[in-house]
């Protein structure tokens, strides 16, 4: 605890610098030292509510990344699902040995090749991406206006196998 004597003002402004402190080393992505910090500062500053309050999410946030839940797939729609959290989440490659998974699954479902289309645009393998966008498109006519908006494809907006597929050109 802060001194007794000390003012509300000045405990106020150590509780700032701790706080700062420990989101510092969370922003480095040093999550048990940073579970450690905000540990220690909601013991030491516990009238300190709000700060409090966004440190105890912070520290649920530490402890998840230390020890993510175990998730337990099991079919099509859990590969599937699963793949489009880990692309959200900038797991791409990951997110490939799931898709893949859910197309043994299902090899004629056309969201799989679209959805590893993106994962392999968002990694940079841009013949990887076409090869799975096309076969995407030739299952389902569907994917082809979804490609022509998708963000995540805009390095092959411009490219001439890219308007081909699409039939661009």
């Amino acid at each position: 605890m802060v001194p007794k004597n000390q003012s509300k003002k000045a405990k106020y402004e150590e509780s700032l610098v701790a706080f700062q402190k420990a989101l510092e080393i969370f922003r480095k992505e040093d999550f048990a030292q940073a579970a450690k910090l905000f540990q220690e500062f909601i013991h030491k500053y516990n009238e300190e509510k709000e700060f409090v309050d966004r440190a105890r999410i912070y520290l649920t946030i530490c402890e998840n990344r230390l020890h993510p839940p175990q998730v337990n797939l099991e079919n099509f729609d859990d590969y599937y699902h699963y793949s489009v959290y880990l692309i959200n989440r900038g797991d791409y490659e990951e997110a490939l040995e799931y898709l893949k998974k859910a197309n043994q699954e299902k090899p004629k479902e056309g969201k799989i090749y679209y959805l590893m289309a993106d994962a392999f645009c968002l990694l940079g393998n841009y013949d990887e991406c076409l090869k799975n966008l096309k076969k995407a498109i030739q299952l389902d006519d569907f994917f082809r206006i979804l490609a022509q908006n998708e963000r995540d494809f805009e390095p092959l907006w411009e490219d001439k196998k890219f308007k081909l597929i699409l039939r661009l050109a």
